[in-house]
């Protein structure tokens, strides 16, 4: 919706025509105003593609950057008003730039952390130890008008162009953080979700404007369990108040709902069970792929505002992109996440009403703690009922308006095994399914369907590894779990001495550390999750660890993309 302007009377915007001339002049005269008496000093109002409006829109489709982020980061020199009043008025001008009135109306954010390669035989520990330091950001202080979020302790990003606090992300971090020693940053990871949910009602999918509409998969009661190991059990009682805002917000509008309807991230089935689904409460283009989403909406047959909830919903998901939420299993044009019932996501459910059943009964409120012990295991029940497929020997991700299964065969399949939902026998059967359809020489891979998606074959994600491994041990699994975890640590460590660096995603059908493929950005470097779950994964086998290679190559070159 375009955002209506005030009016101006006519003698003053006369005077403002007849004097800006040059090209940015407009913004220069104008800039001067908010260093003036009663200039705003508050943040951004919203998302970069609702503050600057028509100018967000020229920029993001001309394209003005190669990665649409690029805009969305900028820190607008003025407030964003002015900018867009100057922009009204310089855009008519002859000889008008475009590019010339951005770069006289933003500057640069924080630039991010520089992420060096390693030195010529430094083990892959010892390089990972000394990156917490490097990817570690603090954000208590922020650009005015920027999009960037304050929080009030530092934090992990995990590198490249992602500079900011993500939430499934970190999660992984902590297990390495955790590893490394560095339990005071795991502390302070904590005290920032825990900021985000007091202030917003949920964790974010990253600490920006454009990400406060969706969250992620909300891993703050399983977070909380790993820091526990440390802190004691506690936490739970701690954050408490938390915890119940995050359930609510994921569980809004579920009491009202009728069987076969949803709102916002509830769903309730035709039968009257009652499960979850991700989303987005905006239906525009997602400000960082502005761009690419109009292109992808123009592809599909539906509405444009439909196409955009559900690539904003699949964002939600951490799994953007994948052939889970595509309707014919290929075409990102069809994608239909709002219509899906996830595995994982009603998993990570269970695991957060556990918690917070957790956290009552350490406050004294038994009776709450039985009400909420109870919802979980109903959860559980609907999940082992109506997401296993038999068939498949695996959990599948449900359409909501028929009951049954995508038929996407999927690593989210272990997450009923990392909470312990599945029994003896499912968890014995998506062991014999992961082994022979997804496990391959360099790791698990997101899925068996090759669709030139990042979440599809043959990328494998350090998430779903440590999952897996998780889920497997906890059913006895040991040798399987073992497999996974072997190959993909020697697949990781091999590409780190060939390359002196750790990336995003790994190519699982090779041995050499290949980076993966696919997906709107090149894949990235630092990598948070990856040096997490390689930690991780070390401390489960410590014989994975003795037999890492080391980087020959000397040190002195900086990247911050993969080559």
């Amino acid at each position: 919706m375009r955002r209506t302007r005030p009016q101006h009377g006519g003698r003053a915007a006369s005077c403002r025509r007849s004097s800006l001339t040059a090209p940015g002049a407009a913004f220069v005269a104008l800039s001067g105003i908010v260093a003036g008496p009663g200039a705003a000093h508050a943040q951004a109002a919203g998302p970069p593609s609702i503050v600057f409006d028509g100018l967000f829109q020229a920029v993001q489709l001309a394209p003005l950057y190669p990665d649409q982020k690029t805009f969305c980061d900028l820190v607008p020199r003025a407030a964003p008003l002015l900018i867009d009043l100057a922009y009204d008025v310089a855009r008519r001008q002859k000889g008008f730039s475009l590019s010339g009135f951005v770069s006289q109306a933003f500057s640069a954010g924080p630039a991010g952390p520089v992420v060096p390669l390693a030195n010529g035989g430094e083990p892959i520990r010892s390089y990972i130890d000394q990156l917490w330091s490097v990817l570690t950001v603090d954000a208590a202080s922020v650009p005015r008008f920027s999009s960037l979020l304050s929080l009030p302790r530092p934090f992990v990003v995990p590198g490249g162009r992602f500079n900011e606090l993500y939430y499934w992300d970190t999660f992984f971090d902590v297990v390495g953080l955790e590893q490394s020693g560095r339990g005071d940053l795991s502390d302070s990871i904590v005290a920032d979700f825990a900021s985000e949910i007091d202030r917003f009602g949920h964790v974010p999918n990253g600490n920006r404007t454009y990400y406060l509409s969706r969250s992620q998969p909300p891993f703050f009661a399983t977070l909380l369990a790993v820091v526990a190991r440390r802190r004691g059990p506690d936490v739970f009682r701690q954050y408490l108040p938390e915890l119940r805002a995050e359930h609510a917000y994921w569980m809004r509008g579920a009491d009202a709902l009728p069987p076969g309807q949803a709102a916002h991230n509830a769903v309730r089935l035709w039968d009257g069970t009652l499960l979850n689904r991700y989303w987005d409460e905006r239906d525009a283009p997602r400000d960082e792929s502005y761009a690419e989403d109009i292109a992808t909406a123009r592809q599909s047959s539906r509405a444009p505002d439909r196409v955009y909830r559900d690539l904003r919903a699949a964002a939600e998901s951490g799994w953007d992109f994948s052939s889970r939420w595509l309707a014919d299993g290929k075409t990102l044009s069809t994608i239909r996440t709002t219509d899906i019932v996830p595995a994982d996501l009603n998993s990570l459910l269970y695991g957060l009403e556990l918690g917070l059943a957790e956290g009552e009964r350490l406050a004294g409120n038994q009776a709450e703690a039985d009400r909420i012990a109870s919802q979980a295991e109903t959860r559980a029940s609907a999940i082992r009922r109506l997401m296993w497929d038999d068939g498949a020997g695996a959990f599948d991700d449900l359409v909501r308006q028929t009951g049954r299964g995508t038929g996407i065969y999927s690593a989210a399949t272990v997450y009923p095994l990392v909470f312990g939902i599945a029994s003896a026998r499912q968890a014995h059967a998506v062991a014999m399914s992961v082994r022979a359809r997804l496990l391959r020489p360099g790791g698990l891979a997101a899925t068996t369907v090759a669709t030139t998606q990042q979440w599809d074959f043959p990328n494998g994600w350090a998430p779903l590894q440590w999952l897996a491994v998780e889920g497997f041990r906890r059913y006895g699994e040991d040798a399987l779990a073992h497999r996974i975890a072997a190959n993909w640590t020697a697949n990781v460590a091999a590409g780190y001495a060939a390359t002196s660096k750790l990336v995003e995603k790994y190519d699982v059908t090779r041995t050499d550390g290949g980076a993966g493929g696919g997906g709107e950005y090149a894949t990235q470097i630092g990598f948070g999750w990856t040096n997490g779950v390689q930690l991780g994964l070390y401390a489960d086998y410590p014989d994975l660890e003795k037999t890492a290679p080391v980087p020959a190559a000397p040190a002195g070159t900086i990247l911050t993309v993969s080559d």
